[in-house]
């Protein structure tokens, strides 16, 4: 892990920032899409892809931590259908 994180340094931060932006952008919109489209793991993809973009991006970290404030407010006994 160390050595994979030297190398990440080692790139040049244009070259950083473009590989986590295209990793992080696919993640968020193929999670995007997965709302409309028939298919499990909306969320942990549109997170996924805010850590990922965190790593390089302070806009994205502030956006993972509003994430997660929300979450942390949902309460699962309402999430839960009467019948």
């Amino acid at each position: 892990m160390m050595v994979l994180r030297k190398l990440w340094k080692t790139l040049p931060v244009s070259l950083r920032k473009t590989i986590v932006l295209v990793i992080g952008s696919t993640l968020i919109l193929i999670g995007a899409a997965l709302i409309v489209l028939p298919g499990p793991f909306t969320m942990p993809l549109v997170i996924l892809g805010l850590v990922i973009l965190a790593v390089e991006f302070t806009w994205a970290e502030s956006l993972l931590i509003k994430a997660k404030l929300h979450v942390k407010r949902i309460d699962p006994r309402k999430l839960r259908k009467r019948s």
